[in-house]
């Protein structure tokens, strides 16, 4: 009986078939994504203007701090006015001579015409008498145009800022002699809105203008939607518009210069900026989305592993577009409903059955998490 018995228990050496590993797979969903490109640009304030000294002289006054923010009126430098003051007095008081020379000289014309029919002034000195009082009136536009330049000078004196803006670093310092040959005493830029710069090929924009004109569209704006990425792969939070597109080709770069604009009310974007500019057409198509943590890269390219109706895994190639966040949309090879491995990777391989455990994915971290999960 002993016998019969050993001969039909099992031996401890027998392999004991272990449960399928418990996996986290997520349900590829779909949703609608434009035509799609990415450019490298950098940011250009819209506006810059170099505050120059139009006028010799000592800087008495700075009148701000730099890289501060400074108001359109806002006075920004002052050279000492006094010899500009000085001229300004001796204009006025040339001009005054002036205007009373006329007086005397047309008075004594006007005289002279009087005496001239009668007798008593010959034509020759009636004519000099009217070539003073033209001489006179010569004498005080000069004059007048005189205290104009002092004017002018002496308003030089006192350097305002053109337009609200952020102010750089000044070149020189208060006791400075500066002059219109000194360089540019700072730079004044206002970045709000901001531009950014960047090029297309020649090819993909002529392609672009052929459609358009046989869309008969040619003359309205292009139906895209203009973002930002940020250096710190952030995205930016305004949207921007297209605005300017050159006349011609760049030769060298074999493109066309194109520029974009976006708000900078709050100063995020700084002049020289590089930044990512994406562009996304308004006509969308429904692709499918999935965790970049599900991709796998090998020599045959991207890949991924599908669980089929058998809950067996299968490795599937797949064609890769556009990255959203922490997801990746899909080209080819997957559709909505399809599951795939995106947690446990190490414990599986293509053709092992599984326990899938629906995962989901939050958009903006790609955190993991069970379907049912509070």
């Amino acid at each position: 009986m002993s016998v019969i018995l050993m001969g039909c228990s099992k031996s401890p050496s027998d392999p004991v078939s272990a449960p399928p590993p418990a996996v986290g797979v997520y349900q590829v969903q779909e949703q609608p994504v434009g035509t799609y490109r990415e450019f490298v640009g950098r940011s250009e304030a819209h506006r810059t203007v170099s505050l120059k000294a139009r006028v010799e002289g000592e800087l008495i006054e700075r009148g701000f701090v730099e890289g501060a923010l400074v108001r359109e009126g806002q006075l920004l430098f002052a050279i000492d006015d006094a010899p500009y003051a000085a001229a300004l007095l001796s204009a006025q008081a040339e001009l005054e001579r002036a205007e009373s020379e006329v007086e005397r000289t047309q008075g004594e014309y006007e005289r002279g015409k009087q005496l001239a029919p009668d007798g008593y002034l010959s034509q020759q000195d009636l004519d000099q008498l009217k070539a003073a009082a033209s001489q006179a009136k010569s004498a005080l536009k000069a004059a007048q145009s005189a205290l104009t330049s002092a004017q002018i000078n002496l308003d030089y004196t006192r350097i305002t800022a053109p337009f609200s803006g952020v102010i750089g670093k000044t070149r020189y310092n208060v006791g400075t002699i500066v002059g219109p040959a000194s360089e540019p005493l700072a730079e004044l830029s206002d970045s709000d809105p901001i531009y950014v710069n960047f090029q297309l090929e020649e090819s993909a924009y002529i392609s672009y203008l052929q459609q358009r004109q046989r869309e008969g569209k040619a003359d309205q704006a292009p139906p895209i939607d203009i973002g930002l990425r940020l250096p710190n792969n952030e995205k930016y939070a305004e949207s921007g518009t297209l605005n300017f597109a050159d006349t011609r080709i760049d030769a060298a770069m074999g493109a066309v210069n194109l520029r974009a604009e976006f708000p900078n009310t709050l100063g995020v974007i700084v002049p020289g900026l590089y930044v990512t500019l994406i562009v996304e057409g308004h006509q969308k198509e429904n692709k499918a989305i999935i965790p970049q943590s599900a991709v796998q890269s090998g020599q045959d390219g991207y890949a991924v592993l599908v669980v089929n109706g058998e809950q067996r895994v299968e490795q599937r190639l797949v064609k890769l577009g556009r990255r959203i966040g922490p997801l990746w949309v899909v080209e080819s090879g997957l559709q909505a409903g399809d599951q795939i491995v995106v947690d446990g990777l190490q414990k599986v391989r293509a053709g092992i059955t599984i326990n899938p455990i629906l995962q989901q994915v939050d958009p903006v971290t790609g955190a993991m998490s069970p379907l049912d999960a509070e």
